[in-house]
């Protein structure tokens, strides 16, 4: 990365130190999942991406602490030379969730560095969508730099994705194209059926995905968005996580069958030389997983599913900028201006509510905005609220900075909707 760069994120990472907005610490004894204490501040938080709950779960943390007991507090080997027993029994579990033969990585980001490199090839070709997390993206430039060939495609064009395949396949062996099942800012989805077509059109196109925001709320048995779009190709890898909705660490990687996965697991670097997941973790990774492959699973989606709704619903009927509606928990309400973001984060947490403001470099300089993520900790109760108040202030501070919802819209390429939400009932949700 250039100084000059550096020079540049740094500043504005020691603003947001010093606003309150970055580098904080709970000062809870005891994390509910829904509230955390700030600077002595107690808030409901709209940051966790933990979106089923589960992580308070008392199986989850008996699970942990069981396995802590009977296996102590690490096994520090690496798995190339032996592993524990509960690693057979989880990725077992989490093959069963996903439908295909899985590898348990140390984290997604270890995933993709373990798996990318082994299965692009001197002769393929990359294309990168402008959004793809930043995980992928650091994997790509260890191909990048052994001379694979990488270009980054504008946000979910599938139109000049299909022109780039047919030039493309001209000169290499194959054509990947790299995103997310849930893009992790916005929180809008790729056109899967698209992909899906193109990928039966096009024999040199391969897809990878990383669902890492799909995962636990979305497909059967919580196998993520990407699978309950579209079936599972020969030539479509999906990764995902378990630390987001699945309540856990580690990352997880779908393989077409068990000679790609021995692959990955013979040749893949995190496999070789990084150390295992704690007994802990796979204990309630295990216990997580039994949850999954019951029918309660079904009940825990059907509850956020509700919320999600509730949310476009009520973000519609107040006229907030909300940059995607897609049915996902992952919300962005556009303000433009970081100023704007920081005096509406500034009020909010002073009524208790506490969100993540995206600013760049996450987001281009005029595309900052509230990222709000909900789990099934929220009520409807919660995020009416959190709506009401960002429709009572965000105006007034629009206007107080000389700008207007127009001008936040063409920001982000969009025009503004015309439509208007009706009134949906409240109704408390246990």
């Amino acid at each position: 990365m250039k100084k000059e760069f550096t020079d540049v994120i740094n500043k504005i990472f020691n603003k947001n130190r010093e606003l309150g907005l970055i580098h904080g610490s709970t000062q809870d004894e005891i994390l509910d999942g829904k509230h955390v204490t700030v600077r002595g501040n107690k808030m409901v938080y709209y940051g966790s991406c933990s979106y089923l709950g589960l992580e308070t779960d008392e199986r989850l943390k008996k699970a942990a602490i069981n396995a802590v007991q009977r296996y102590g507090s690490q096994f520090s080997c690496s798995r190339t030379f032996l592993q524990m027993g509960l690693y057979e029994e989880v990725e077992s579990m989490l093959g069963e969730i996903m439908g295909k033969p899985v590898l348990l990585a140390p984290t997604t980001s270890l995933g993709h560095v373990s798996t990318i490199p082994v299965i692009i090839g001197e002769r393929d070709a990359v294309i990168a969508d402008q959004q793809v997390h930043n995980s992928v993206r650091n994997a790509i430039q260890m191909v990048k730099g052994d001379g694979t060939y990488v270009e980054t495609l504008p946000h979910n064009r599938m139109d000049l994705l299909e022109q780039r395949i047919e030039t493309l396949q001209k000169e290499y062996d194959r054509v990947w194209y790299f995103t997310d099942g849930v893009f992790s800012m916005y929180g809008d989805t790729p056109n899967f059926k698209e992909i899906w077509r193109l990928l039966d059109k096009y024999e040199q196109f391969n897809f990878y995905v990383d669902d890492a925001h799909g995962m636990s709320w979305a497909g059967k048995n919580g196998r993520g968005l990407t699978l309950s779009r579209m079936p599972h190709h020969p030539r479509m890898m999906v990764t995902s996580s378990l630390a987001k909705g699945f309540a856990n660490c580690g990352g997880v990687l779908a393989f077409g069958s068990e000679e790609e996965k021995n692959t990955i697991k013979n040749c893949g670097s995190s496999f070789i030389f990084s150390g295992p997941l704690q007994p802990a973790v796979l204990g309630a990774i295990k216990a997580a997983a039994q949850i999954h492959l019951s029918p309660e699973i079904e009940t825990l989606q059907n509850d956020l599913y509700e919320r999600m709704l509730f949310f476009v619903d009520r973000a519609q009927y107040h006229a907030l900028p909300l940059i995607s509606s897609a049915i996902t928990p992952i919300f962005y309400i556009g303000v433009g201006k970081p100023e704007i973001g920081f005096k509406l984060s500034e009020i909010l947490n002073k009524e208790g509510i506490m969100f993540n403001l995206a600013q760049f470099p996450a987001v281009s300089v005029k595309n900052a905005g509230v990222r709000i993520a909900l789990t099934n900790h929220h009520t409807l109760q919660d995020i009416n609220k959190l709506l009401e108040s960002i429709a009572h202030y965000l105006p007034k501070l629009v206007e107080e900075a000389g700008y207007s919802y127009e001008e936040i819209y063409e920001a982000f390429g969009m025009k503004r909707p015309q439509t208007t939400s009706i009134e949906m009932p409240l109704r408390k949700i246990a």
